[in-house]
């Protein structure tokens, strides 16, 4: 194979972003296929994005034997399902975060992923782009490997002592699929996934969760939601997460270690803006990390696994491990784990 020939589930609207156009810029990948329940819409996407194949039914681009791997964007609680059937049909998944609605869809996930041999890929794309690697580098020292998260190790700025990320916008619009408990809505399934992502790539080990703290639309659905946690040598950490809250709009992560402290201006979508400042050693500096779109990054890194065997940074295992802390993060805020009746 010296060319990825990908499907998308439906026709959402992360798709142009998150595959499309990135596609454009990664020779490696084509998209070749969409299939969505409303085939009118998939025929209107497809004329709109030049795709030359249209299925009637998910099951039907699952099948297609001239499809190599699946792009899943559809709502989280229909990611584990579909991507187990992908899984079990012989395709790569590439599926946007979070993987799945709970810890143990992950470890089925996870599962399914290892015992076909196949690329499945949490769709972390900033964990793809060199502002994170400049970010773990400085944490945990030049030449960390980016599946580590800084175990062992000392950066610049010292011992880790505290860290902590934030994810904020807002989604006025109440209808949306983000605060739908039966399609595993939520703030920290949506925003909150990053913040405790960036949290553990920037921590030394898994964390537990202390305390959460949610603000609700209804019973069951958090519209925010804080958490505060402790890593196995004693650092704090702390995750900011909102769809509809006083913080309107923040982007931002923070590491505080013995010898100074970084600060991460919107550490998510780096290609609009972002700063990094540290200060250590009595010295203040800001950084400008330049690089193309996360999304492009991420692809032609899914392409690069698949393809050639290249490692991949957010894996079935690492999803596993991130859904943990959802689930707890939920069960110490008193509200129900998602996918879960």
């Amino acid at each position: 194979m010296d060319r990825l020939r990908v499907g998308t589930l439906g026709a959402a609207g992360i798709t142009p972003n998150a595959l499309i156009r990135p596609a454009r810029k990664v020779p490696e990948v084509a998209v070749t296929a969409v299939a969505a329940r409303d085939t009118a819409r998939a025929r209107q996407f497809a004329a709109k994005h030049g795709i030359g194949v249209v299925h009637d039914s998910y099951e039907a681009l699952i099948a297609d034997p001239n499809i190599d791997a699946i792009y899943n964007p559809l709502p989280n609680s229909l990611h584990a399902p579909w991507t187990l059937r992908a899984i079990a049909a012989g395709k790569h998944v590439l599926c946007e975060k979070p993987l799945t609605s709970n810890e143990a869809e992950a470890a089925e996930v996870a599962a399914a992923a290892k015992s076909a041999g196949l690329v499945v890929m949490e769709a972390f794309h900033y964990r793809y782009h060199p502002l994170a690697r400049r970010m773990l580098e400085i944490v945990a020292g030049p030449g960390t490997a980016a599946t580590t998260n800084g175990r062992g190790r000392a950066g610049e700025l010292g011992d880790i002592r505290h860290v902590e990320a934030a994810l904020c916008f807002p989604v006025p619009r109440f209808s949306d699929i983000r605060y739908q408990f039966n399609l595993a809505g939520g703030a920290t399934m949506d925003a909150g996934c990053y913040a405790i992502n960036c949290i553990r790539m920037l921590g030394q080990g898994e964390p537990t969760v202390v305390s959460a703290k949610a603000r609700l639309h209804g019973p069951v659905i958090d519209r925010a939601m804080t958490a505060v946690f402790r890593f196995p040598g004693g650092a704090t950490g702390k995750i900011s997460a909102s769809l509809w809250s006083s913080s309107v709009l923040r982007v931002g992560a923070r590491a505080v270690g013995t010898r100074g402290e970084m600060r991460v201006l919107n550490y998510v979508a780096p290609q609009v803006f972002s700063l990094l400042t540290v200060r250590a050693g009595g010295n203040t500096r800001w950084e400008r990390v330049r690089g193309e779109a996360t999304y492009t990054y991420q692809l032609r890194a899914f392409a690069a696994a698949v393809l050639r065997g290249e490692p991949v940074l957010t894996t079935p295992e690492d999803a596993v491990a991130n859904m943990r802390q959802i689930d707890d993060v939920y069960r110490a805020a008193g509200l129900p784990i998602r996918g879960l009746r």
